[in-house]
């Protein structure tokens, strides 16, 4: 049965924590991305529950954790410290990492650092950001897709929302990427609650506000920034990649180059699922996380 907590970090925030499966197994943090929360795992915590100590945080200014308002309380530094504090909080030694989307970016971060706790990596629809930001210079399809992260970082996207509403945000978000038929009434409620709470959508958008990727406009020529050789560091530890193949919004050219820049690498590709690929298609991403998060080989698929 799943628990929550409220659990007060060295980093000065409160997060709201899901726990869920055995207080004896094996720890797994999962990270959640926009605009979501930990109800991104929702149809994959039942699938991995039996066999794994699944914490389940909502990330800092999302759903019901703290939301502090300044841009740089979302810096890459913070949210990686929040997931080790996290850690700490709960008598947490080695664990392993989940992301995606935003939770994705953490986790790369996180490992990049090489801290010793952290013994295996799984990764779903979350670019690598070297990679990234690679594309974004190079790749005319990938700039034209991350677009959409200029308009978030705009000083008057707020007002925008509030002027067109949380429905009309739900569907913009969405849409894109999945039949909104298939999200129940119930869950888009719950979105909406969410999103609604005082400081909610400043403190989600801000993610975008602190990173320090460069997106260029469409047409222009610009060099490659500086920021790219801080990103080279090799990842050492076992990792996977989970990667729904639909995705419209990040390319399946971010998996090209990966292995050079990760020592242990698997690839899962989902041919039929889109960016929300952990509630598009639990099954897929619970099958090929299982054995990996226990330490077995993954069956990957074939390249599209």
């Amino acid at each position: 049965m799943t628990e929550f907590r409220r659990v007060k970090l060295s980093t000065g925030v409160t997060l709201n924590v899901a726990l869920d499966g055995p207080a004896d197994a094996s720890p797994v943090i999962l990270l959640h991305g926009f605009p979501e929360s930990h109800r991104t795992w929702r149809a994959i915590a039942p699938l991995l529950n039996g066999r794994f100590r699944l914490v389940i945080p909502d990330q800092r200014g999302f759903a019901g954790s703290d939301r502090p308002q300044e841009v740089e309380a979302y810096k890459t530094d913070k949210l990686v410290a929040d997931l080790f504090a996290l850690a700490d909080a709960l008598s947490t030694s080695d664990f392993a990492l989940v992301g995606h989307d935003w939770g994705g970016a953490v986790a790369w971060a996180a490992a990049m650092r090489g801290e010793p706790r952290l013994t295996r990596l799984a990764i779903i629809n979350s670019p690598h950001p070297r990679i990234f930001q690679k594309s974004l210079i190079e790749d005319s399809d990938q700039r034209s897709a991350s677009q959409y992260i200029s308009a978030f970082r705009a000083p008057g996207f707020e007002k925008l929302v509030e002027a067109q509403g949380f429905d009309w945000f739900f569907d913009k978000t969405f849409s894109g990427h999945v039949d909104l038929a298939l999200i129940p009434e119930s869950e888009k409620r719950q979105y909406i609650a969410d999103w609604s709470q005082p400081g909610a959508l400043t403190a989600m958008l801000n993610w975008y506000r602190a990173s320090p990727l460069v997106v260029p406009p469409p047409g222009i020529t610009v060099p490659l920034p500086d920021m790219l050789l801080r990103l080279s560091r090799k990842i050492r530890i076992p990792t996977l990649v989970v990667w729904g193949m639909k995705d419209p919004a990040l390319l399946p050219v971010q998996l090209d180059g990966l292995e050079e820049l990760v020592d242990d690498l698997q690839v899962a590709r989902l041919p039929d699922a889109g960016h929300f690929a952990p509630w598009e298609a639990p099954d897929d991403v619970a099958a090929a996380l299982a054995p990996f998060l226990a330490g077995q080989g993954v069956a990957t698929a074939a390249p599209q």
